[in-house]
């Protein structure tokens, strides 16, 4: 058993990912387990700088603000701002101060940097204008869209003014009200004005769509996708504000799939214009179910990597990644019954492991589930090997820069 662990590892790097699969997939995702750890994003951007370089993939994209993270890609392809405006008001969760995410739009620009554009990576976010303790507003996602139908139809076929929209939404701070992520009366999803918003927002896509012959000198394709990436949002943000205020007991299970098929929605879009690789939590990339205990009890919901497998096929890959020790979260050596536990005697420091390989060593004796003592930790399932490309083992994680 340990000679065939052994044979299942390699080295962390790009030829060493695609010899495990059958071809190059159109979305590539990498997985991590906590976030926050520096040093896990610098393996990140040292895997996808070599995959953009060797297998020609044009996107980057990461686990935050969609919206905000125009500004990231308006900076990387054309310029457009300082590196120190774009890592603060290009990132959400806080990640704009992480050393490691700052490099990666470092490198980025460098990258583009009198490139043709056929040539050059684009960076994307893919999740909401989500955080944990609220959900932003729809006002920009909304007037960005009404924005660009207006300046491009006749006044007659919009089904409001902006006035209209601005009137509906009223001030930021009762869509971003942090209590009613605990107390669903605190929401403003259902009130009627969000109703007649839901309404407008599904009219004013409609329009776009139907707008999609239209002469395409109207708009630039790069319009035409902003246009719908606002749309998405708009939708979707109704949607979750919606969710927000249901008292019933399956409200965060209905929160966490809605922010799931948003993000599969971004996914898709970008997978349409290219082949991308992807950075989240493990959780929103795994092809089963994602699971998480809060505190209305359990919740289980559809991931977005369930969600784009499900459409991508063969297409869609994803490596996730596990841990051995953490040990300034309290984190240590892994019990040796457990998956992490038989990875942590290998001798690399960090290693590519050929998940199916391993599974086809273990048969049917799956090595015991690992309990982490950090709730930001999750330990990889044992029984998700068969649906993972490839796992990533990193043995001790070094303490890195705090900025979460």
């Amino acid at each position: 058993m340990a000679t065939d662990i052994k044979d299942s590892a390699r080295s962390v790097e790009a030829s060493a990912v695609m010899g495990l699969l059958p071809a190059r997939p159109r979305l590539l995702a990498l997985g991590e387990p906590t976030h926050g750890e520096d040093s896990l994003l610098g393996l990140r951007n040292e895997l996808f700088r070599q995959l953009v370089e060797q297998e020609g993939y044009r996107t980057i994209a990461i686990e935050t603000d969609c919206m905000a993270g125009l500004i990231v890609d308006d900076h990387v392809v054309s310029g457009t701002g300082t590196l120190d405006e774009v890592m603060e008001h290009g990132f959400s969760h806080g990640w704009g101060a992480s050393p490691a995410n700052r490099e990666l739009v470092r490198w980025m620009r460098a990258h583009n940097e009198g490139r043709p554009a056929r040539e050059q990576v684009r960076f994307a976010g893919f999740d909401g204008p989500l955080e944990i303790t609220h959900a932003a507003a729809p006002r920009q996602a909304l007037t960005a869209l009404h924005g660009h139908l207006a300046a491009r139809v006749d006044a007659d076929l919009l089904p409001c003014t902006a006035d209209d929209l601005d009137r509906l939404l009223g001030t930021d701070d009762r869509w971003t009200e942090p209590a009613a992520m605990m107390d669903p009366a605190r929401s403003a999803g259902r009130s009627a004005e969000a109703r007649e918003l839901r309404l407008l927002a599904d009219e004013l896509v409609a329009l776009l769509d139907a707008q999609a012959a239209y002469p395409l000198t109207q708009a630039s394709r790069e319009e035409r996708e902003r246009a719908r990436l606002y749309g998405r949002t708009a939708t979707g943000l109704l949607r979750y504000h919606h969710g927000m205020a249901d008292p019933s007991p399956a409200r965060m299970t209905r929160l966490c799939a809605l922010r799931d098929l948003m993000m599969a929605g971004n996914l898709l879009a970008l997978a349409a214009r290219g082949p991308v690789l992807v950075h989240a939590n493990n959780s929103h990339l795994q092809r089963e179910k994602s699971s998480m205990r809060m505190w209305q009890g359990p919740v289980e919901w559809w991931s977005a990597g369930a969600l784009v497998g499900a459409e991508l096929g063969e297409e869609y890959a994803f490596v996730a990644t596990a841990l051995g020790t953490i040990r300034h979260r309290g984190v240590d050596a892994p019990p040796a019954d457990t998956l992490e536990g038989l990875l942590y005697a290998l001798p690399q420091d960090r290693c590519l492991v050929d998940t199916a390989r391993l599974a086809a060593a273990l048969g049917n004796a799956l090595p015991a589930p690992r309990v982490s003592p950090w709730f930001g930790y999750a330990p990889f399932d044992p029984a998700h090997l068969a649906g993972s490309d490839g796992l990533v083992f990193v043995k001790d994680l070094p303490q890195g820069p705090a900025y979460v």
